[in-house]
């Protein structure tokens, strides 16, 4: 009888407490941005990762950065905890909910508030889609480089909170390489600015602090982005091999040879297959591996003299067919088999977990390998689409939430694999975060002194450890417990989140 008590008394502290909260609110946002009952908050109980999920004590969606900064010093003052959202298709689970916590969506904020074709920067707020910049900026012949293959959805602010990469990102460098200027909240609602509108800012360089921080040291509301001329000639090669080692071997020698492609992306048989069928471009069906090299530049002769060099190239080193696409229909056509290769996979199984690791490229093909044979221990399919160019691996793992420990499984599976990308000199993540997916690995990727650090660097910036609590940086304790359970194989889980 006092456990169920003790439960109803929980229930009626929680509605007491969204109440009080959505109450204080109301008194500055609109009725429609406080979203307090299920049928409200169950779109926002999961971000891309939604293997795992939790209803939110309430949703909030300002409209203005005025707005926001009233959110956070009411959650400040009443010791609430915050998560921000933005378009939600983060693959770590970063945007998961609190529940007993507010969820911020920034997803009103979604102006582009200037295109300066001069300086070539765009000055935009969090909610606005990374494919909009570009859109925005193609009238002035420019462009915004990163391009996640999500790039259609997800939000320029998501971008900056988790360090963004994308096809291009070989050449062009990820979100960090091409933000000048942040502005951003802290916990207490005060407003701050790092970067500048040149290539450097005064002070430390918090910039770079910020970008990947995923949403635990400051909320972001407005953003400048480097700009670039749309390149005059742009050229693809679709090659095909015969295994993924020498596809591997294929990627190291175009960049020892001084070629930096504008992306080079590598598929598997798998994920070849999925997107073949899925779209129908005209890859070729029967190869263990797939080679996307794109080549651009402002110079046609010199721009012809790199395809016929890494032409060869490929062929020196195993390629079984090469193309090049005829026209720009062609070029498109190509890389849409890519652009969609995760939906594609996904008609492959009921469920599949994406994973998100980096490596060395001289160690591509000995980390396939290694994924290989843990696919066969797990006995768990893995498709393999990844930035082959700068060593970002993004294996699909293939399962069945209906089966009962299937999830269970993949989730060792990709922690397995996370930890072979650490053995070989590489990191647990190129894009994604950490989250709460990869939390264990971090007590691999880092010691303890490190891990002190990081928290250390939170408290500074929110001494209360109420943005985005429990995510990326994992306790010490966690990592001593998860060093124990690892000697005897599984992963530490999170009681306290629903798992589909």
């Amino acid at each position: 009888m006092p456990i169920e008590q003790s439960a109803v008394d929980s229930v009626v502290d929680i509605e007491s407490r969204r109440t009080e909260l959505a109450t204080a609110f109301q008194a500055f946002l609109p009725g429609y941005s406080v979203l307090v009952h299920e049928e409200e908050l169950r779109p926002y109980e999961c971000d891309g990762l939604s293997a795992y999920r939790q209803m939110p004590l309430m949703v909030v969606l300002p409209e203005t950065v005025e707005q926001v900064q009233r959110v956070l010093r009411i959650c400040c003052t009443q010791d609430v905890p915050l998560v921000c959202r933005g378009a939600g298709t983060s693959l770590s689970g970063g945007a998961l909910p609190r529940s007993d916590g507010v969820l911020l969506s920034l997803a009103k904020l979604n102006r582009i508030l200037e295109i300066d074709q001069v300086n070539r920067t765009a000055k935009v707020q969090p909610g606005v889609r990374n494919l909009a910049i570009s859109q925005a900026a193609a009238p002035y012949g420019l462009y915004y480089a990163p391009d996640p293959s999500s790039q259609i959805a997800c939000s320029i602010g998501g971008n900056v909170a988790e360090n963004a990469g994308g096809v291009h990102c070989l050449k062009y460098g990820l979100t960090v390489h091409n933000v000048l200027q942040v502005t951003f909240l802290t916990i207490d609602g005060e407003r701050l600015t790092t970067g500048g509108s040149g290539l450097d800012g005064p002070g430390y360089d918090l910039l770079a602090l910020l970008t990947g921080s995923e949403g635990m040291l400051g909320v972001i509301v407005e953003i400048t982005v480097k700009l670039l001329p749309k390149p005059q000639h742009v050229q693809v090669l679709l090659a095909a091999f015969n295994s993924i080692e020498e596809a591997g071997t294929a990627v190291a020698n175009i960049i020892a040879a001084g070629i930096i492609p504008a992306g080079l992306e590598m598929m598997d048989n798998p994920a070849i297959r999925a997107a073949e069928d899925f779209i129908h471009v005209g890859y070729p069906k029967e190869a263990a591996a797939i080679l996307l090299c794109e080549l651009d530049g402002n110079n046609s002769e010199e721009l012809s003299e790199q395809v016929t060099q890494v032409r060869e190239l490929l062929h020196n080193y195993g390629a079984t067919e090469v193309r090049l696409a005829r026209d720009e229909q062609e070029r498109q056509r190509m890389w849409a088999g890519r652009k969609s290769a995760f939906p594609a996979v996904g008609r492959l199984s009921p469920d599949y977990y994406c994973m998100d690791g980096t490596i060395p490229r001289k160690q591509l093909a000995k980390v396939l390998n290694k994924i290989n044979e843990l696919s066969k221990e797990y006995k768990l399919t893995v498709a393999n689409v990844f930035h082959a160019g700068d060593g970002n691996l993004h294996p699909l793992i293939l399962y069945d939430a209906n089966q009962p420990g299937e999830l269970e499984r993949a989730e060792e599976f990709g922690g397995r694999i996370l930890e072979v990308c650490v053995e070989v000199g590489g990191t647990i993540t190129g894009e994604h975060g950490v989250g709460i997916e990869k939390i264990n690995q971090m007590c691999v990727q880092f010691p303890a002194p490190a891990l002190e650090q990081f928290h250390a660097l939170k408290q500074a910036f929110d001494p209360k450890g109420l943005l985005n609590p429990g995510k990326a940086i994992p306790t010490l304790a966690r990592c001593v417990e998860f060093g124990a359970m690892h000697v005897h194989g599984g992963q530490l889980p999170f009681p306290e989140i629903e798992r589909f």
